[in-house]
Protein backbone atom coordinates (compact mmCIF):
# COMPACT_ATOMS: atom_id res chain seq x y z
CA UNK A 1 0.00 0.00 0.00
CA UNK A 2 1.34 3.30 -0.95
CA UNK A 3 1.47 6.32 1.80
CA UNK A 4 2.51 8.79 -0.85
CA UNK A 5 0.89 11.76 0.14
CA UNK A 6 0.50 14.90 -2.26
CA UNK A 7 -0.01 18.76 -1.53
CA UNK A 8 -3.59 19.86 -2.50
CA UNK A 9 -1.96 22.34 -4.68
CA UNK A 10 -0.43 20.03 -7.29
CA UNK A 11 -2.69 19.70 -10.24
CA UNK A 12 -4.04 16.94 -11.59
CA UNK A 13 -2.27 16.22 -15.84
CA UNK A 14 -4.74 14.11 -18.04
CA UNK A 15 -4.01 12.19 -20.62
CA UNK A 16 -6.02 10.49 -23.36
CA UNK A 17 -5.18 6.91 -23.21
CA UNK A 18 -7.80 5.77 -25.74
CA UNK A 19 -10.84 7.14 -27.43
CA UNK A 20 -12.94 6.65 -24.41
CA UNK A 21 -10.13 6.79 -21.63
CA UNK A 22 -8.83 9.70 -19.96
CA UNK A 23 -5.89 9.04 -17.08
CA UNK A 24 -5.08 11.21 -14.20
CA UNK A 25 -1.45 11.64 -12.43
CA UNK A 26 -0.63 13.67 -9.83
CA UNK A 27 3.19 14.04 -9.54
CA UNK A 28 3.63 10.79 -11.95
CA UNK A 29 1.84 8.61 -9.59
CA UNK A 30 -1.63 7.11 -10.79
CA UNK A 31 -4.65 9.24 -9.80
CA UNK A 32 -7.22 7.81 -11.64
CA UNK A 33 -9.22 7.71 -14.71
CA UNK A 34 -12.45 8.76 -16.46
CA UNK A 35 -13.75 6.10 -18.98
CA UNK A 36 -17.22 7.29 -21.24
CA UNK A 37 -19.41 4.17 -21.85
CA UNK A 38 -21.10 5.82 -24.52
CA UNK A 39 -23.83 7.62 -22.15
CA UNK A 40 -21.57 8.83 -19.32
CA UNK A 41 -18.16 9.72 -17.96
CA UNK A 42 -17.76 7.15 -14.83
CA UNK A 43 -14.82 7.98 -12.58
CA UNK A 44 -12.39 5.81 -11.02
CA UNK A 45 -10.03 6.92 -8.20
CA UNK A 46 -6.29 5.46 -8.19
CA UNK A 47 -7.85 2.20 -6.09
CA UNK A 48 -10.47 1.85 -8.36
CA UNK A 49 -13.91 2.97 -6.38
CA UNK A 50 -16.21 4.20 -8.18
CA UNK A 51 -16.72 8.42 -7.27
CA UNK A 52 -19.94 8.40 -10.04
CA UNK A 53 -21.05 9.08 -13.38
CA UNK A 54 -21.16 12.41 -14.97
CA UNK A 55 -22.71 14.19 -17.93
CA UNK A 56 -19.55 16.03 -18.92
CA UNK A 57 -15.72 15.11 -19.26
CA UNK A 58 -15.47 18.22 -17.27
CA UNK A 59 -17.28 17.37 -14.81
CA UNK A 60 -16.01 14.31 -14.27
CA UNK A 61 -12.14 15.72 -13.81
CA UNK A 62 -13.66 17.71 -11.37
CA UNK A 63 -15.03 14.94 -9.33
CA UNK A 64 -11.69 13.27 -9.42
CA UNK A 65 -10.02 16.96 -8.48
CA UNK A 66 -12.47 17.42 -5.67
CA UNK A 67 -11.85 13.62 -4.63
CA UNK A 68 -8.19 14.36 -4.38
CA UNK A 69 -8.49 17.67 -2.85
CA UNK A 70 -11.02 16.49 0.15
CA UNK A 71 -8.41 13.25 0.86
CA UNK A 72 -5.74 15.57 0.96
CA UNK A 73 -7.24 18.01 4.03
CA UNK A 74 -8.26 15.06 5.42
CA UNK A 75 -4.67 13.66 6.05
CA UNK A 76 -3.44 17.07 7.21
CA UNK A 77 -6.30 17.34 9.78
CA UNK A 78 -5.47 17.60 13.51
CA UNK A 79 -3.25 15.18 14.76
CA UNK A 80 -5.26 12.59 17.58
CA UNK A 81 -4.85 13.70 21.14
CA UNK A 82 -2.44 10.45 21.81
CA UNK A 83 -0.14 11.00 19.54
CA UNK A 84 0.08 14.71 20.41
CA UNK A 85 0.92 13.64 24.11
CA UNK A 86 5.05 13.16 25.08
CA UNK A 87 6.08 9.51 25.26
CA UNK A 88 6.32 8.36 29.09
CA UNK A 89 9.20 6.45 30.05
CA UNK A 90 9.06 3.48 31.86
CA UNK A 91 9.22 3.33 35.38
CA UNK A 92 11.54 1.34 37.79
Amino acid sequence: MSTTTFPPSDPLTWKQADADVHVATRDGEFAGFVEFDGTAHLVRDNHGTELGAFDSLDAARSALESRHKAHAQERSGPVSRAFRRRPRRARA
